[in-house]
């Protein structure tokens, strides 16, 4: 078995496509094919399905080597980092994949102090949705990566950082704001900017649960992904609109915005830190975790 052989199986098998392995690897199509060929043929087993011309199935052994190689390329990468460690030198590459909010917010004060004490780190930043940020991590493409503490499962490690609540943002002349408590019927009665549908958004499945036992039927006028965009629709007027903050956002307090607790309908929940349990960080890794926390949760 080759080193390149391996390498040339994960990337087919991660992507699930010669053709886009192909340009992930700068090889040809038909050099993965052989490589892939010589690896089943060294191991006595299928590895892949063909499916149709551009569908492809992990067999049982497949699967098997897939989770070998994953583990064997991560921890290749790891021992790189470990010897640059040893010679003194922190350097290398961090991973790491965040919803937008968080990275405009809450990271970059963290950011900017961490590439002066490791300038020579290679930092990747990725803006994805909560459920990408925990299928990046479970894959091991990225380091660590930060999301809501309710919905990392169970074979994640969760590292709870900030404290954050849901709130009904609206503007601060909103008629909303004089009640003492919300409810969803007075929400219901307003037009409303809400997440799209679908697994990547949990908020708006569980709003739609509650809606849906109350009986009522809110007015939709926009669907938006993003706080930062719903917000500005809100100042404008346009509706009111759920969010998932955490506690000390000054950006977010100075906007012409109120934002009303919903504690009846959502529990309290954290941001947190999200790595693999077999994840092996170097000490520059481990560096940027406890300038998060303000303390050495990591040694």
């Amino acid at each position: 078995m080759e080193w390149q052989q391996l390498l040339g199986f994960y990337q087919v098998a991660r992507l699930g496509s010669f053709t886009r392995a192909a340009a992930a690897t700068y090889r040809t199509q038909s050099a993965l094919s052989q490589q892939v060929k010589a690896l089943e043929a060294e191991l006595d087993c299928r590895l892949l399905e063909r499916l149709g011309p551009r569908q492809l199935r992990l067999t049982p052994a497949g699967e098997k080597l897939l989770d070998f190689s994953q583990a064997l390329l991560a921890r290749f990468a790891t021992l790189k980092e470990e010897l640059n460690e040893i010679k003194g030198q922190n350097q290398g590459g961090l991973r790491l994949a965040a919803p937008f909010t968080t990275l405009y917010h809450l990271l970059p004060k963290f950011l900017q102090v961490y590439r002066q004490q490791f300038p020579k780190v290679d930092l990747i930043l990725l803006d994805r949705s909560q459920s990408a940020v925990m299928a990046l991590v479970k894959n091991g493409d990225i380091d660590f990566g930060l999301a809501l503490a309710s919905q990392v499962p169970r074979g994640l490690l969760a590292l709870r950082w900030q404290p954050v609540q849901t709130v009904l943002m609206v503007p601060r002349d909103h008629p909303l704001t004089h009640l003492k408590r919300v409810t969803l019927r007075q929400i219901a009665r307003h037009p409303l900017i809400l997440s799209p549908r679908g697994p990547e958004y949990p908020g708006r499945r569980l709003l739609d649960e509650h809606f849906r036992k109350l009986g009522l039927s809110p007015n939709l006028v926009m669907e938006s992904a993003n706080v930062e965009l719903s917000a500005l629709y809100v100042e404008m007027g346009l509706g009111v609109s759920f969010a998932t903050l955490a506690k000390a956002l000054p950006e977010m307090s100075r906007r012409n915005l109120a934002f009303l607790p919903l504690p009846r309908y959502f529990k309290p929940d954290h941001l947190a830190v999200v790595l693999r349990r077999d994840k092996i960080l170097t000490l520059y890794k481990k560096a940027f975790i406890n300038l998060l926390f303000g303390d050495t949760i990591l040694t």
